[in-house]
């Protein structure tokens, strides 16, 4: 067990050595020329993997979806989303920034959203209203529950009646296909674009892949570069997507395991309840009972080699993810109750 034990996200692993071996000997050119074969290749694998034409290599999960709603969209235009969802809740208000476009979000604690409610935010034809551009849905959804397929595919088949693109925000979508069984492209093809992280649970230092139909993507290439985004010897944050690919696909469902242990060590501390609808992958949400100072409880944790969040709603999250072991799950609930008692 390595101190401290970081249950913050898993936005914080470190790349292994064998990573970083990749990313030293990696083959590298200018990316925004067209020449860095490394990026080249993470694009080709990552579309054949997830059933697109295209793939871009863009720096975060907020870039690729900040690009997917500039390159849907027309100023003015209705997005239609779940409320919370990761564009809507932690995106700096990004969408009416660089799209000029407004959220219409529609209530899904857990990241389903009515189909009835979906159907009647869609705009009719009227010269007083704006149009509806967009439906955005988000698996995994950062509750940490993952929709079902048959849902998902019932948005699309809405969608598709109604003329309108489906943005997926998959920022954990290799999760959600291994919590589920469900194949990647088959929960992909549920959105006209579909983005994912390779910097979460994947464990990649950099990076998100955002994927699509070919003339997409070469829009969305030309609103990367807008953003600032066109890098140049991308091929060293390439190659550490490509070995995440490779070699931290299968392991995801060991992080899911541990987040169950967690999950199961936190239902014996008194006064805390895990949130049991939401546990379907890597992550733990849970309350607390009675009035406490947070900032105070996140410190005190600090201060015993234990890292968290404080609480969003009332809510605690706690993450697992390949940097972790059983080990120091226990550790952190040993202090966690230490504290609470």
């Amino acid at each position: 067990m390595h101190l401290p034990v970081d249950l913050r996200s898993d936005t914080v692993t470190r790349p292994s050595a064998a990573m970083r071996e990749a990313m030293a000997s990696a083959e590298v050119g200018d990316d925004v020329l067209r020449d860095d074969p490394t990026v080249q290749e993470l694009e080709r694998r990552v579309a054949a993997m997830v059933g697109k034409e295209a793939a871009l290599y863009v720096t975060s999960g907020t870039m690729g979806n900040e690009l997917a709603l500039m390159t849907h969209t027309r100023r003015g235009n209705e997005v239609i989303c779940g409320r919370p969802c990761h564009i809507q809740e932690h995106e700096v208000g990004a969408a009416a920034i660089l799209s000029a476009v407004t959220l219409v979000p529609i209530d899904a604690p857990t990241g389903t959203m009515g189909l009835d409610r979906i159907h009647d935010a869609i705009r009719e034809p009227d010269i007083h209203h704006p149009e509806t551009g967009l439906i955005c849905v988000e698996c995994a959804h950062s509750s940490g529950a993952v929709q079902d397929i048959a849902y998902l595919e019932s948005v699309k088949a809405l969608a598709v009646e109604a003329g309108l693109p489906v943005h997926m925000d998959g920022a954990r979508l290799f999760n959600a296909s291994i919590a589920s069984g469900v194949p990647v492209d088959r929960i992909a093809a549920c959105g006209d674009s579909v983005m994912f992280c390779l910097s979460k649970g994947m464990g990649a230092p950099v990076g998100s892949m955002l994927c699509g139909t070919k003339e997409f993507i070469e829009r969305a290439r030309k609103g990367r570069k807008i953003l600032g985004g066109g890098m140049r010897q991308a091929g060293i944050l390439a190659a550490a997507g490509l070995f995440a690919l490779e070699h931290n696909v299968a392991r995801l469902d060991d992080d899911h395991r541990l987040a169950e242990r967690l999950a199961q060590a936190l239902r014996d501390v008194p006064g805390l309840h895990v949130i049991e609808d939401q546990r379907d992958i890597n992550i733990v949400w849970f309350r607390l009972d009675g009035e406490r100072d947070d900032e105070a409880l996140v410190k005190q944790l600090q201060e015993r080699n234990v890292l968290v969040f404080g609480p969003s709603h009332g809510q605690w999250r706690l993450v697992t993810h390949m940097d972790l072991d059983e080990e120091a799950v226990e550790y952190a609930v040993d202090q966690l109750r230490s504290v609470l008692a």
